[in-house]
C-alpha cells in the first residue's frame, strides 16, 4: 500500500497527469501511517519516496545512472522517510502530514545543492481545479491543499463525515479565492514570437552541431512575415568559444532582427577557459546593437556544474559534464524596447523566487527561454510546461516558454497553455499578450502563507495535541 501511494502521487505528475491520484495518494499514506512505530514509519514512507519519485526522475538515468540512483534511494527516498518518522501514528497525523509535507517541499526546493524542485504535489495540479491557489500562496499552498483533500479523503473514508468535508470545503473556498483575485488591467500589448529551431529531441551538444542549431533558428526566424514586436530565440542556441558581440553569428541575428525590425532575444554560450562556461541572455536590435544581458543565476547540479566534484568524479566518472557554469549575479529583467520583461533561463523556471525577482523589478511579461534537447523521454519538458504554469499564476503574468526541440509555448495568467508545439518540430509561435504590473499574494508573500499555516499546524500537533489524548486507528 505505500508503494501504491507513491505511485498514486507519481502518475499524477507530467507526463501522466492523472492529477485526482495525487489527494488519493495521500489518504491511502495516512491509512499506512496509522499505529506503526517510528522505524516503520519511516521504511514505509521510504517506500513511498521511491514509488513516487523513483518513475518520475527516471530521465536522470540517462545523464548519470549513479546519480539517479543516489538521489532516489538517499535523497527524495531519505527525506520522505524523515517525513514518516515525524508525523505522529496517531489522529495527530491528519493534520502533521499535510503540514510536514509542506516542510519537505519548502527543503528541497532550497536544498541539497541549492534545490531540485522536481516532481512537486503542485505539479499534480496545473490541469485541475486547484491550480488558482497558486496565486495566493504558490506552490507550497497548492501542496497544502492536495494533501488537504488527501486528508479529507481519508476521513471520509473512515465515516467521518464532518471533520472531512469541513477540510474538503475549506480548500474549495480558497481555490474560489484565488480564482476570483483580481490582475488589474493591461498596461499595454506585445507581439511576441517564438521561435522553435526543431531537430531531434535527446541530442547534446557537440562543435559539429552548433551551426545546424543555429542555421535552423534562422531559417525558422526567416519563416516570421508580419509584424512582430520581440522575437525570442531558445537557451544557448549560440553556443561558441569565443565573444559573441562582434562575432559572425552576432552578425546573422542582427541582420534579422534588421529585417524585422525587431529585437531578438537570444541565448547563448560562451567558453571561458577550458573548466567553465557563462549562460546568457541578450537582446540583439534591429541596428546591430547587443545590450541587456542576463546571465543565468540557478544551475543545473550534475547538468550545469559538478557540486562537489572531488566527491562525485571516482563515483561518476565521464559521465559527469566536463565544465562548470560560472553562474550571474544580475537582475532578472531585459529591456526590448516595450516595457521590462523578466527572464528566467531553462531551470530557473522551477524556482518562484526567481519569477518573483523578475516580476518584483518591473517585468511585465515573463519569458523562459530554454533547452530540453539532451534530456532523455519528456518528463523534464512536461513539467517545465508545467511550472510555467505555476509561475504565470503565482505572478499573474504572461510566460513565454521557448524551446530548441520542444516543448514551446505561451502560458496565460490563469495557467492556460496555448499554442504548445510538437517534439522536434520547426514552428513558430506568435501571440499578442498584456502587458501586466498588478501584484497578487503569491507575488507579495511567496511561500509565506503555506509556511505559517504548516508551522501553526506543527505546533498543534507536538505542543497542544500532546494534551489530548491520542485514539489509536483513528
Amino acid at each position: 500500500m505505500a508503494i501504491a501511494a507513491g505511485l498514486c502521487i507519481c502518475f499524477a505528475l507530467p507526463p501522466w497527469g492523472w492529477w485526482p491520484l495525487a489527494p488519493i495518494g495521500v489518504a491511502i499514506w495516512l491509512h499506512v501511517l496509522a499505529d506503526r512505530p517510528p522505524r516503520r514509519r519511516a521504511a514505509l514512507s521510504w517506500l513511498v519516496g521511491v514509488a513516487w519519485f523513483g518513475p518520475s526522475t527516471l530521465w536522470m538515468a540517462e545523464l548519470t545512472l549513479p546519480g539517479y540512483v543516489v538521489g532516489v534511494l538517499v535523497a527524495w527516498g531519505g527525506m520522505v522517510a524523515a517525513v514518516g518518522a515525524l508525523c505522529p501514528g496517531d489522529r495527530r497525523r491528519i493534520i502533521a502530514l499535510p503540514a510536514l509535507l509542506v516542510g519537505f517541499e519548502w527543503f528541497h526546493t532550497h536544498a541539497p545543492f541549492g534545490g531540485v524542485p522536481l516532481s512537486l504535489l503542485a505539479t499534480t495540479q496545473t490541469r485541475a481545479p486547484l491550480l488558482p491557489i497558486a496565486r495566493l500562496g504558490g506552490v507550497l499552498l497548492v501542496g497544502l491543499a492536495v494533501s488537504t483533500i488527501g486528508a479529507a479523503v481519508h476521513l471520509l473514508a473512515g465515516r467521518r463525515w464532518a471533520p472531512g468535508a469541513a477540510a474538503a470545503l475549506a480548500v474549495v473556498a480558497i481555490a474560489v479565492l484565488g480564482a476570483a483575485w483580481p490582475l488589474g488591467a493591461p498596461v499595454a500589448q506585445v507581439r511576441l514570437a517564438g521561435v522553435q529551431g526543431g531537430g531531434p529531441q535527446g541530442t547534446r551538444f557537440t562543435a559539429s552541431d552548433a551551426p545546424v542549431v543555429l542555421a535552423r533558428h534562422l531559417a525558422a526566424t526567416h519563416t516570421i512575415t508580419g509584424p512582430v514586436d520581440v522575437v525570442v530565440w531558445p537557451e544557448n542556441i549560440v553556443n561558441i568559444d569565443h565573444r559573441f558581440i562582434g562575432s559572425p553569428e552576432a552578425q546573422q541575428i542582427a541582420a534579422e532582427a534588421d529585417r524585422l525590425d525587431a529585437p531578438i532575444v537570444v541565448g547563448v554560450v560562451e567558453s571561458v577557459g577550458a573548466a567553465h562556461f557563462v549562460n546568457y541572455v541578450v537582446v540583439v536590435h534591429p541596428d546591430g546593437s547587443v545590450t541587456d544581458r542576463y546571465d543565468k543565476v540557478r544551475r543545473v547540479p550534475f547538468g550545469e556544474y559538478v557540486p562537489m566534484r572531488w566527491l562525485f568524479t571516482p563515483i561518476a566518472g565521464a559521465t559527469l559534464p566536463p565544465r562548470d557554469q560560472v553562474p550571474g549575479t544580475g537582475q532578472a529583467v531585459i529591456r526590448t524596447g516595450h516595457g521590462k520583461m523578466a527572464v528566467v533561463v531553462s531551470w530557473e523556471v522551477f524556482f518562484g523566487r526567481r519569477v518573483r525577482e523578475g516580476v518584483r523589478d518591473g517585468g511585465q511579461v515573463v519569458l523562459n527561454p530554454t533547452n530540453g534537447s539532451s534530456y532523455w523521454l519528456t518528463q523534464v519538458q512536461t513539467q517545465q510546461v508545467a511550472a510555467s504554469q505555476l509561475r504565470a499564476v503565482e505572478s499573474g503574468r504572461w510566460v513565454l516558454q521557448v524551446a530548441p526541440t520542444g516543448f514551446s509555448a505561451f502560458v496565460d495568467p490563469d495557467g492556460g497553455v496555448h499554442e504548445r508545439t510538437d517534439v522536434s518540430e520547426s514552428a513558430v509561435i506568435e501571440r499578442t499578450v498584456a502587458r501586466l504590473d498588478g501584484t497578487t499574494p503569491a507575488q507579495a508573500l511567496g511561500d509565506l502563507p503555506a509556511l505559517v499555516l504548516a508551522g501553526a499546524a506543527l505546533v498543534w500537533t507536538y505542543v497542544l495535541g500532546r494534551r489530548i489524548r491520542p485514539r489509536a486507528g483513528a
